[in-house]
């Protein structure tokens, strides 16, 4: 049941395993990739509280010893201070340029530790074993590091790519529903941005994946992780094409800002709004028929996901703030923002050429259905 993704980077190549039982198998995948039987580990209080003593014993296994620090969950752990003290511990634990570093948590915890492993002696070696959906289907893969600041999200970074990706799906049981359904979002961004017949399998198969479905899951997760991949291996520092796995982003960054990075959205959630306003957005400047936004809303609506900012708790700024935090964003070219828009389901592309009217009609037209 197990699969396989290769990421064939030239001389940074590695493999994305995906499937159930693999953290009980751990030491014999990174046992290779060790020059003394010896990991240290980064992880957070809720991943360590459920899965830190069956990673010990995956390594154990194979006679490999393991330290651990343990970080607060959420957001706010992607910071300066916390950076400062995955780098600090890491030079208390001694650990060399041929040591390897595991990042063992979601999203927050692999950027987190993957940028501390890209700047501890100019560059360690890294494992990512993620244990949320959002973190299994993108944000493990593809070398993507880096930490908040007051500015934005993910605006010091750098890319570093792992040596080893371990997605255990059997871990996505302990999720919480909202959790799983929040790394959902970044699932149907796959299909939404390249791939039409990958979002027809999802309305098909979503709601058996939400209830458990491990078949369906591990499929979910190839078909992300390999379309991440192939873009990956295509543009590996996001020159052009790479751009596009940030459909919905530039709408859901701001929206997390504007909520302080918070419980009150989640990244996938802020992801999943921000699709279906990129769709509504496309529909309205004559990209796309409305038949595609109406489709991409009724599928997330389906699932039982936050769609529209009506769905967001609590106050949010108006348009024009809404429109200055997304200036902040990473793609921002010249001064002008970038989008990623669509001309159909499967068919996005990024552009400059977006009047900021528009975007400011549809940002108040949202903020009046609240």
């Amino acid at each position: 049941m197990n699969e396989r993704v290769h990421v064939a980077l030239p001389g940074r190549a590695y493999d994305v395993e995906i499937g159930p039982g693999l953290l009980g198998q751990t030491g014999a995948f990174i046992a290779p990739l060790l020059k003394r039987p010896r990991v240290v580990v980064i992880s957070d209080e809720t991943v360590a509280g459920l899965h830190l003593e069956t990673l010990r014993d995956g390594l154990s296994a194979a006679a490999i010893s393991m330290e651990s620090l343990i970080l607060p969950a959420g957001e706010g752990t992607k910071c300066w201070s916390e950076l400062m003290r995955c780098v600090e511990w890491l030079l208390d634990q001694e650990v060399e340029r041929g040591d390897v570093v595991v990042a063992f948590g979601g999203g927050v915890i692999g950027d987190l530790v993957g940028f501390a492993a890209a700047i501890l002696r100019r560059g360690v070696r890294f494992v990512q074993i993620p244990t949320s959906l959002l973190a299994q289907v993108d944000s493990s893969v593809g070398g993507k590091t880096g930490i908040n600041t007051h500015h934005g999200k993910n605006l010091v970074g750098a890319f570093h790519q792992p040596s080893l990706v371990l997605a255990d799906t059997a871990v996505l049981g302990t999720l919480k529903p909202r959790d799983f359904l929040a790394g959902y979002g970044e699932v149907v961004k796959y299909g939404l941005l390249g791939d039409a017949d990958f979002f027809d399998w999802l309305e098909q198969n979503g709601p058996d994946l939400a209830d458990g479905n491990g078949v369906a899951r591990v499929e979910a997760v190839r078909r992300s992780v390999q379309m991440k991949a192939d873009i990956v291996m295509r543009d590996e520092t996001e020159q052009g094409e790479r751009a596009l796995l940030n459909l919905g982003h530039t709408f859901g960054h701001a929206l997390e800002a504007a909520t302080g990075y918070s419980d009150r959205l989640l990244h996938g959630e802020g992801v999943a709004i921000g699709c279906a306003l990129a769709f509504e957005l496309s529909a309205r400047m004559g990209l796309c028929a409305q038949e595609a936004p109406s489709r991409v809303r009724a599928h997330l609506r389906d699932m039982g996901m936050k769609v529209d900012l009506s769905d967001i708790e609590g106050d949010l700024p108006d348009a024009k703030a809404l429109l200055a935090l997304m200036g902040q964003d990473k793609k921002v070219v010249e001064g002008q923002l970038r989008f990623i828009l669509a001309r159909s389901i499967g068919a996005s592309f990024v552009t400059g050429d977006v009047a900021k009217a528009d975007v400011l009609a549809l940002l108040d037209d949202a903020l009046a259905q609240r």
